[in-house]
């Protein structure tokens, strides 16, 4: 059986999730913490098997809260949770030592998936994972992906590099196709789990 802890400073939030993961066969025991001091608190005096963190563009605690518990606890495995185009704050996660990340719409067969790779591999794998794991992206789809990497826009990442938005946008969808993922966030955490972006 699988034990669970939510941290979000959102009590909406920490509902709604212990609402859809009390549905989630085989887990056992869902708790709840507003911040990181009472995740680091709560864990510290008794390991659960997954922690989910929010994250927000606003508020950086769900990170940082990540980074602490992962640098106290090494064996920690944190699913990070958030908004699809919130990359930046996904990729700071994953660089501090998240397992994955879900959308915030993540449906209940992705939860179970999410879970049971978590708990299998202690990692959370793209919903797609690319063909030829070796694959190569081009200078060029490189540096669009450091520049999702910053949160910058299409225009943004056109504009630095002279490109038109429509010719960044098919560098982003030729990237997203080589790495097997579906949207920037993805897209970024995958960048920094296999050290394309920094």
């Amino acid at each position: 059986m699988t034990t669970v802890l939510i941290c979000d400073d959102r009590r909406s939030v920490r509902e709604g999730l212990t609402r859809v993961m009390s549905a989630v066969p085989g887990v056992s025991r869902i708790d709840c913490v507003a911040h990181g001091d009472e995740l680091l608190a709560r864990f510290s005096r008794q390991a659960v098997d997954v922690v989910l963190v929010g994250t927000q563009r606003a508020v950086p605690t769900g990170v940082e809260a990540t980074r602490r518990l992962v640098s106290a606890h090494p064996q920690a495995n944190v699913i990070v949770f958030g908004a699809p185009d919130d990359a930046g704050s996904i990729a700071a996660a994953i660089a501090g030592g998240a397992r994955g990340y879900l959308r915030w719409d993540a449906s209940r067969p992705e939860l179970v998936a999410a879970l049971a790779h978590t708990l299998a591999s202690t990692a959370v794998p793209a919903p797609r994972q690319p063909s030829d794991p070796g694959v190569q992206l081009t200078e060029r789809e490189l540096q669009v992906l450091r520049g999702m990497s910053q949160g910058k826009s299409n225009g943004q990442i056109g504009r630095e590099l002279y490109l038109s938005e429509d010719t960044v946008k098919t560098h982003a969808r030729r990237l997203f196709r080589k790495l097997g993922v579906r949207d920037r966030a993805q897209a970024v955490a995958h960048g920094f789990r296999r050290g394309l972006v920094s």
